[in-house]
């Protein structure tokens, strides 16, 4: 008797990573983005980059203290945390990050609380029922120059260890050849960067301290980031069509048979050109701009992760993804944007993010 020939044409897989670690990667890289937007004039001292910068360090704070949620989250108990420090892999950049981002949330803590001392002061000296509390967080309310450079040195080696972290965590994955291309951690880095100016310019709008002066420098910034952004893209489209790149070629090859994933590029490029023009058309706006600079950093984070897990390691089509209303799926995401809002209502209640001082600037 013969034996029955079984053809495997294609197994559906669900997706590893959920819109958990979709939301991980899009906050900790905004966090890390905003944080050096707050350099210029916090740490330097440029006035005319005051209050731009207190603002760029709310979105820092806001940013940086919601992703770790996501990431437990994502990893569905804080034991697998904990096993990253029990049982150390350095050979893994996942493992490293479990290094990285106490790193930087620690360096981005104490450079805020720095930056903040003078306006806890100030505030403490105004009376009220929280008097009490902000002389003690002012814990004397001096302006260390000092101290404030040490900690964004920590703040700022840890944000750049956590940009390449998580570009290289998904690169290093062989088995899918979207993923492992050399130019994805430099796309992380610029959307993220990208994304952070889109968030300043809306906490702008927010806390309605827009001025024109500080809508024109963030536009400047932000058209660079799509500037750079296009070029990203247009070199990675240049290695997979000439072959010069094996990795880019198989990428390229792999995506290019789908209806879908064209229209995903369309869309990609077509948003950073859309925000460029705005950037550069109307340099006193940036409310639309911004709004579109935060979409397109998340929607890249999606695409690659979501939108990568749907392309077959092995076999013929594509998997089938369709958004769970639960946790891990469209609940998990309000969820994330739900505790970003409530630090938001937290933190511009208790503290004041206009110029140096708090209170006003450009």
């Amino acid at each position: 008797m013969n034996a029955p020939i079984v053809e495997v044409v294609n197994v559906a897989r669900e997706v590893a990573w959920l819109p958990w670690a979709v939301q991980y990667f899009f906050l900790i890289g905004l966090s890390a983005g905003a944080f050096f937007l707050s350099l210029p004039g916090i740490l330097l001292r440029k006035a005319a980059w005051s209050g731009i910068s207190r603002r760029a360090l709310l979105a820092a704070l806001l940013c940086g203290l919601t992703a770790p949620v996501a990431l437990l989250a994502d990893l569905h108990q804080p034991g697998r945390f904990l096993n990253f420090y029990l049982h150390p892999n350095f050979g893994s950049w996942m493992a490293w990050g479990a290094f990285f981002i106490p790193l930087y949330l620690g360096g981005l803590m104490l450079y805020a609380w720095l930056a903040l001392r003078p306006t806890l002061q100030e505030m403490a000296e105004e009376g009220g029922r929280l008097a009490n509390w902000y002389r003690r967080l002012a814990y004397g309310g001096h302006d260390s120059r000092g101290a404030l450079a040490v900690a964004a040195g920590l703040a700022g080696v840890g944000a750049l260890l956590v940009l390449l972290y998580t570009g290289m965590e998904v690169m290093v994955v062989k088995a899918r050849p979207l993923w492992d291309t050399p130019f994805l951690p430099v796309q992380f880095a610029v959307t993220a960067l990208a994304g952070a100016v889109g968030l300043v310019l809306v906490l702008e709008r927010l806390l309605g301290t827009a001025t024109l002066d500080a809508s024109v420098r963030l536009n400047r910034v932000l058209a660079a980031t799509q500037a750079a952004a296009l070029a990203v893209g247009a070199a990675w489209l240049a290695l997979s069509l000439s072959g010069l790149s094996p990795a880019h070629a198989e990428a390229l090859a792999q995506v290019a048979p789908s209806a879908a994933w064209r229209l995903t590029a369309l869309w990609a490029a077509g948003s950073a050109l859309l925000t460029l023009g705005l950037a550069l058309k109307l340099p006193h706006g940036g409310l639309l701009a911004g709004l579109i600079a935060i979409h397109s950093a998340w929607m890249m984070r999606w695409t690659v992760f979501i939108g990568g897990q749907e392309i077959p390691k092995t076999g013929a089509g594509y998997y089938s993804y369709e958004l769970p209303l639960g946790h891990d799926g469209l609940l998990g995401i309000v969820g994330t944007a739900g505790l970003w809002i409530f630090l938001f209502i937290l933190l511009t209640n208790v503290l004041s993010w206009g110029g140096r001082n708090g209170r006003t600037g450009a």
